[in-house]
């Protein structure tokens, strides 16, 4: 579940300095970036739509490096403007980073402190993220990026509160968005908060796209073990927890089968993956329920055995919160979409069915690893039947550093 954007909680409006406009969209391309979610803002601040309603923006699309720009397929763009355009902008957006694996240029990232300290709103669209982090503008700050690079924002830069869950996330005047689709999702958020619901509504209808999308990443979120994991002393507790999620077992197991303290077992996981270990652990078990109920006949009961949960209760509640359904509605749907002949069990029906190959080279049940804890307190073991507190939309800033917080906006 995910909440609604429009219950973000109040950010105190920081003034612009005298040379910027608020109207004015800078968007801030670089060499390598895919062209899709270049594309996006683009088309979201750069068309005129005042037939349909949705009031104009003034876009400035700058270079941020010398040029040509050289785009997905091989194409070649030429910016209008260069890092000056930046100078003027009430909104700076960041569509993407060519590699997460390379620094931005330093003028880029000198550009967009400046703009922030001006009072621009800043965002960062996908790998965008890593750009807004490479300029220290999402230190202390939950943010989001595409999934799959969550935990490598995470470790990279652990001052920033990564959720990886959240379709997007706004923290004010620094937002941010999950892969692709989603910087739609923080478009739409954005002409929302500047001019309401009727002209995110018109341009969402012009776009053909919900004007809101429910829930997260989660159902998204890719079943292997992340690469990163493969060299870590820490990889062979990991696939050993996937290779027993039918066995009921709490992080504490893990932690001693790690020779750590709780605590430092919990610090060391989560720099590793940017997830707290127990939430790591519920949404195994969570993606093993899924992969049962998708391939075999056993009953919910069993299912909720054959994962570690102690109840189907417990089951139920987990499978809910993170997909969305109870687990014999996803069944049910997920039966009728299937071609028809095709009957679960024509594979294997036990746990070995959901099994993959990790980066470990371990054959062990597949799920994802950037899934961090929600806020509150949490139960020390998995053997539960009661639900780990869901993430407020409104928490106190003293609440940061006890999680991996976000203004949690599902669009």
């Amino acid at each position: 579940m995910s909440h609604d954007s429009t219950a973000a909680p109040e950010t105190a409006a920081r003034k612009l300095s005298g040379r910027r406009r608020k109207e004015i969209v800078a968007v801030l391309l670089f060499s390598g970036g895919p062209i899709f979610e270049s594309s996006i803002p683009l088309s979201v601040f750069g068309i005129d739509r005042q037939d349909a309603g949705v009031p104009r923006y003034r876009l400035l699309v700058a270079a941020g490096e010398e040029g040509p720009l050289r785009t997905t397929g091989g194409l070649e763009l030429t910016a209008p403007h260069g890092l000056e355009a930046i100078s003027r902008a009430g909104t700076v957006v960041v569509p993407a980073w060519r590699s997460i694996t390379s620094p931005p240029p330093e003028e880029a990232l000198d550009a967009l402190r400046r703009a922030h300290e001006e009072g621009a709103r800043i965002v960062g669209l996908c790998t965008g993220a890593f750009v807004l982090a490479a300029a220290g503008l999402l230190d202390g700050r939950p943010a989001t990026t595409h999934w799959m690079y969550a935990p490598t924002l995470a470790k990279r830069y652990p001052s920033v509160h990564v959720d990886p869950r959240e379709l997007f996330v706004d923290d004010g005047d620094v937002l941010t968005s999950a892969g692709t689709a989603a910087g739609i999702d923080l478009c739409l958020h954005i002409v929302r908060t500047d001019h309401g619901n009727e002209a995110a509504g018109a341009l969402a209808r012009r776009l053909v796209v919900p004007p809101r999308r429910s829930g997260g990443q989660e159902r998204y979120l890719d079943r292997s073990l992340p690469e990163e994991i493969g060299a870590d002393p820490l990889a062979e507790v990991v696939a050993w927890a996937l290779e027993h999620l039918h066995e009921q077992f709490d992080v504490e197991t893990l932690a001693a089968r790690a020779y750590m303290s709780r605590r430092t077992f919990d610090r060391r996981f989560r720099s590793l993956t940017g997830s707290a270990p127990l939430q790591w652990l519920i949404t195994q078990r969570v993606l093993q329920a899924q992969r049962l109920l998708e391939t075999s006949d056993y009953s919910v009961d069993e299912v909720a055995g054959r994962c570690g949960f102690r109840s189907p209760v417990a089951l139920r509640g987990h499978f809910r919160r993170q997909l969305g359904s109870s687990p014999a509605a996803y069944r049910a749907a997920y039966r009728a979409r299937r071609p028809q002949g095709e009957r679960p069990g024509d594979g294997e029906t036990g746990p070995a069915a959901a099994n993959v190959t990790g980066a470990t080279g371990v054959t062990a049940p597949a799920g994802p690893v950037g899934v961090p804890q929600p806020s509150g307190p949490a139960p020390s073991s998995l053997q539960t039947e009661g639900s780990v507190p869901h993430q407020s939309a409104r928490r106190p800033p003293a609440a940061l550093s006890a999680s991996l917080p976000g203004q949690r906006s599902g669009g």
